[in-house]
């Protein structure tokens, strides 16, 4: 096994699948409400800042129940998209399985459920032969990348550097909370005006935050979603971190965290956009690229759910696609808007099932870790 990913399109060799098994709750606390705040609009919250410090109880999160046909359909989607990646020759690994029962995680003056490793794409960033842990926002999924410790450990034994960015305390203080405060950039999603934040004998301040799904990875260029000053500091550990080995190009507030259901390369030249607008935000050698924007989301395609159903993702989640190489993708096999514009585009999209997209938060992309592509780290501006 070796480890060499650069990019999202060369062809695949290796690749980490996660895992959905045990994914039996959602942890809402004001780490969970601020991570999702866009998506959650209209879904008013008794969790979200202010009301999250001021409540009588003392309760700080509440444990909401996913309904188990949900939970058995899903695990059984993932199963399935594992399979077909097989199908084209690809390694296919996996994450450690949760615990029907799993312990619950604790931090300085916090604990929760934790959840499975199956957006795998969140907290990890491939560069290269270097694996880098980066750190949460979320704090259920503090502890995720111990389920993939099995995996960097072989990929570590055979040669691969591994890296760990400091990893934030995640108290009230620890966020920037302009981007939910701003009502020019958010959808109107559940937090209220937020003035409350509780103090804490572990606060540091503000620290730095970063998912890997915000780095676009273009050989020798990474184009990096800023949002806040948390994502800042983490973005400014990478440009120490790398030196000279990349180029960062920041963009700022492209999205409110991820990029990938807004913007994927299929191909060098090649763009899967979710509209033309994004094209005056990236660096200028890529502003020429082709941009392929499919059609808007039919809303017959998703599944109607109940008023206690947490949606978590926009309807555009099935733009996160997964290339095989730079003539295949994975494409969720309700979106023919989108099958039919790869198609018309030259590509082969291949339809694979996933139906409760939007209650996960991730599409294939999200669930996948490419570990070993043939690309090299490719100057793709020259």
């Amino acid at each position: 096994m070796k480890l060499r990913s650069h990019d999202d399109f060369t062809p695949l060799r290796e690749i980490v699948v996660g895992s959905a098994e045990n994914y039996l709750s959602h942890e809402r606390d004001v780490t969970f409400e601020l991570f999702h705040h866009e998506s959650l609009a209209g879904f008013r919250s008794d969790w979200a800042y202010p009301r999250l410090s001021a409540q009588d109880s003392g309760k700080a999160s509440d444990l909401w129940r996913i309904k188990q046909r949900y939970t058995e359909e899903l695990h059984e989607d993932v199963e399935n998209l594992a399979s077909v990646i097989a199908t084209f020759g690809v390694t296919v690994r996996r994450p450690i399985p949760l615990p029907a029962a799993a312990t619950r995680i604790a931090g300085c003056g916090w604990e929760a459920t934790p959840t499975p490793a199956l957006n795998i794409r969140d907290n990890t960033l491939i560069l290269g032969n270097e694996i880098i842990e980066t750190p949460p926002a979320i704090r259920s999924r503090y502890l995720e990348t111990r389920l993939l410790a099995k995996v960097f450990t072989d990929y570590y034994n055979a040669g691969a550097t591994w890296t760990t960015m400091p990893r934030p305390v995640l108290t009230d203080i620890s966020f920037d909370l302009a981007y939910a405060r701003d009502a020019a950039t958010t959808l109107g999603g559940p937090t209220e005006p937020i003035s409350d934040p509780q103090v804490s004998p572990y606060d540091v301040g503000f620290e730095m935050m970063l998912d890997g799904a915000q780095v676009l990875r273009l050989g020798r260029d990474l184009v990096v979603n800023v949002a806040h000053a948390n994502h800042e500091m983490a973005l400014q550990w990478l440009a120490r971190h790398l030196g000279e080995r990349y180029r960062i190009h920041r963009v700022y507030r492209m999205a409110d965290n991820h990029i990938d259901s807004m913007l994927l390369a299929l191909r060098p030249g090649v763009f899967l956009a979710r509209h033309e607008g994004l094209r005056q935000m990236l660096p200028d050698a890529f502003q020429s690229w082709k941009f392929i924007v499919p059609p808007e989301p039919d809303p017959g395609t998703f599944p109607t759910y109940e008023e206690d159903d947490l949606v978590l993702t926009s309807p555009y989640i099935d733009l996160n696609v997964l290339s095989i190489d730079t003539n295949t993708v994975l494409v969720n096999q309700e979106c023919t808007g989108l099958i039919k514009t790869l198609e018309a585009e030259g590509f082969t999209a291949v339809p694979v099932r996933h139906r409760h997209r939007r209650l996960f938060g991730g599409g294939f992309h999200c669930f996948t870790l490419d570990t070993n592509r043939d690309g090299e780290r490719e100057d793709y501006q020259s």
